[in-house]
């Protein structure tokens, strides 16, 4: 399928059928540590960017296979870049609410929240997770890269009005680089933006898998304890999760992921072809360890996935990565992806 992934084990969401809207990273950010790639489209616009129909019809594709759904917690819509540049969020949210019986969630950079519409179509949901890295301009412009239509005054003003406005749950997540936004002047400015909102709980992330800049570095475990706690002080009522502090990461693999995947008989070339497919649909939305692909995909044998891995990387289709002393599998950037980056 082209939009639809998963399911995943999410720490967050449970079991989780992923709903991606784009088939490129189309955004209004650029970030340092996205996991998906540079951004190819850095835009502002919103506009009908993939087919509405055939999501529309992979969903329901999806949802015809009444034992797989029935081991959906949650359905996610989300985007390799930014899901509400989609002009028909709202349709797809609706449509998602009428025929599948699932809570559903958006996970959102947030900038668009100043439109009313937008947030006319995201009050649909059950579950809105936005974030805000930086409250400071120039913090802003070093950790995301802003499209040149943005500003993050007006971003802080849309989150705060959609926290007042929205009627479902809110987690505001802030995801936090060495030496870029963890400073105690970007924490208070964080703080006092977050305070202005009416937000479920706070969710701290930091670099766990394989940045777009190689200097955008985690911040060590003790330090993310350190911010967790200011802003506890600054809400004693208010929860703050750490997703990155020896805990498993956010939608990671879990060793039941395998539950309701289709199985593949390796011994098979079209099965071996099929599985390779889908492998790749995955690394374009987040680089994984081989562990992670065997726990999502179970072949009965690490040693089988990991001469399918090979075959994709001599095929030239996925490249190697080491991250913080952790191999990666990752699809390869195309000439594209090395433009937007350079721009």
């Amino acid at each position: 399928m082209n939009y639809i992934f998963g399911p995943v084990n999410s720490r967050r969401l449970g079991r989780s059928l992923g709903i991606d809207l784009f088939r490129e990273k189309i955004c209004s950010l650029n970030c340092i540590y996205c996991e998906v790639g540079a951004t190819t489209q850095l835009t502002c616009e919103r506009a009908e960017y993939a087919p509405t129909a055939d999501i529309i019809a992979e969903i329901d594709v999806f949802f015809r296979q009444e034992k797989r759904a029935a081991s959906i917690d949650f359905v996610t819509v989300t985007a390799s870049g930014e899901p509400l540049l989609h002009s028909a969020l709202g349709e797809i949210i609706r449509h998602l609410k009428q025929t599948t019986g699932k809570p559903v969630a958006v996970l959102t950079n947030g900038t668009l929240l100043w439109d009313a519409q937008v947030r006319r179509e995201l009050a649909q949901a059950d579950v809105v997770i936005p974030s805000l890295d930086s409250a400071l301009a120039k913090g802003f412009r070093k950790i995301d890269r802003p499209a040149r239509c943005l500003d993050l005054e007006q971003l802080i003003e849309g989150l705060v009005t959609f926290s007042q406005e929205f009627k479902g749950q809110i987690w505001l997540e802030i995801l936090l680089v060495q030496g870029i936004n963890d400073s105690n002047e970007e924490i208070a400015a964080l703080c006092q933006a977050a305070g202005r909102m009416r937000l479920d709980r706070i969710q701290l992330n930091t670099v766990a898998r394989p940045p777009l800049e190689i200097f955008a570095r985690p911040v060590a475990q003790e330090r993310m304890q350190a911010i967790a706690a200011a802003f506890l002080r600054c809400d004693p009522n208010r929860p703050v999760d750490l997703l990155a502090n020896g805990a498993p990461e956010k939608d990671s693999p879990s060793p039941s992921e395998g539950e309701g995947q289709k199985d593949f008989d390796l011994d098979q070339a079209a099965e071996r072809q099929a599985l390779g497919n889908e492998i790749l649909e995955m690394l374009k939305r987040r680089p994984c360890t081989a562990a992670d692909i065997n726990r999502v995909f179970p072949t009965g044998s690490m040693d089988r996935v990991e001469q399918l891995l090979a075959a994709l990387i001599e095929s030239g289709l996925l490249e190697k990565r080491v991250h913080n002393g952790t191999l990666y599998y990752q699809t390869v950037r195309t000439a594209s992806d090395d433009t937007a980056h350079s721009a």
